[in-house]
């Protein structure tokens, strides 16, 4: 019998990146990377024509929209791909007898707790993006009850824009930052995201619903932006700022971290500490 095939959109992304760079250690599965360029994922006959083609096993979705200031501009454009074209995706890999994983974020959430956010919590986006993304999880979960949708929060790597790159690039460039020491949250590593997002279908004990991931540890952009700048041995002086002086377009929740517990419980995942994987990512980009 031939390899399971794992097809992957979005696969000039961050994650889509990182799953490709780890999945030689998964040698057991056959992958196909389909860039935007490649499968637009809300051309919607294009989707189905690469169905009849490659007939995958499993996809993960990992194409999204994710300019999340722009998307209060561009709203039909956000909503067309992080809405419509997940349900599209997660329709034809019901009919194609294909398991669908999804990628989701923490901006579904409105940031008012005090305690991590849980799966079952109430989702509020207070953002285009958030809303557009909520959409996208109703959207599979209705046209495809077996999915299985992951929310992460504040992923970065080496690859991409992100804010571990985007805070190397000014540091370079100026003597002093202000960074907001008001919104709390995880970061997570995407390669610890590829990996977990394999495992899980190593594991061959699809149960699907809603999963949170990030790595261990809370913190603001301003405590992250502080390690960037010890681990990398910058001189730039960074100073706390509250949220109130520096609006964007889009809100921000203040408070946006998940609870992990469940991914653990179920999959057996374990996580890692966010500071070490900054730390490994951080090496990654000095070699470069």
């Amino acid at each position: 019998m031939d390899n399971p095939r794992i097809l992957i959109t979005g696969a000039n992304g961050q994650l889509g990146k990182e799953l490709k760079k780890i999945s030689p250690s998964y040698p057991q599965f056959e992958y196909i990377f389909l860039s935007r360029e490649d499968l637009p994922v809300h051309h919607f006959e294009m989707v189905r024509q690469y169905f009849k083609t490659y007939r995958p096993q499993y996809l993960i979705n990992c194409a999204a929209y994710t300019a999340v200031d722009r998307a209060e501009q561009e709203k039909d454009l956000a909503f067309q791909i992080n809405g419509e074209a997940v349900g599209v995706l997660a329709a034809v890999c019901k009919e194609n007898n294909c398991r669908f994983i999804h990628i989701s974020t923490d901006y579904v959430f409105d940031g008012a707790a005090t305690t991590p956010y849980k799966e079952i919590f109430p989702p509020h986006p207070i953002n285009v993006y958030g809303a557009s993304k909520l959409e996208g999880e109703k959207q599979a979960l209705q046209l495809n009850p077996d999915s299985i949708i992951i929310r992460t929060s504040w992923l970065y790597s080496e690859y991409g824009k992100n804010f571990a790159r985007t805070m190397l690039r000014l540091m370079k460039e100026k003597k002093e930052i202000n960074i907001v020491n008001d919104q709390m949250g995880s970061p997570t590593y995407a390669v610890d995201l590829a990996e977990a997002i394999l495992q899980i279908i190593s594991l061959q004990q699809w149960q699907p619903g809603i999963y949170n991931f990030s790595n261990e540890g809370i913190i603001s952009w301003y405590d992250f932006a502080l390690s960037i700048k010890e681990l990398s041995g910058s001189s730039c002086k960074i100073s706390p700022i509250p949220t109130s002086q520096y609006p964007t377009p889009a809100k921000r929740p203040m408070y946006s971290v998940l609870d992990k517990t469940k991914i653990q419980e179920i999959f057996g995942i374990k996580l890692k500490n966010w500071r070490e994987c900054l730390a490994v990512c951080l090496k990654k980009l000095r070699m470069k």
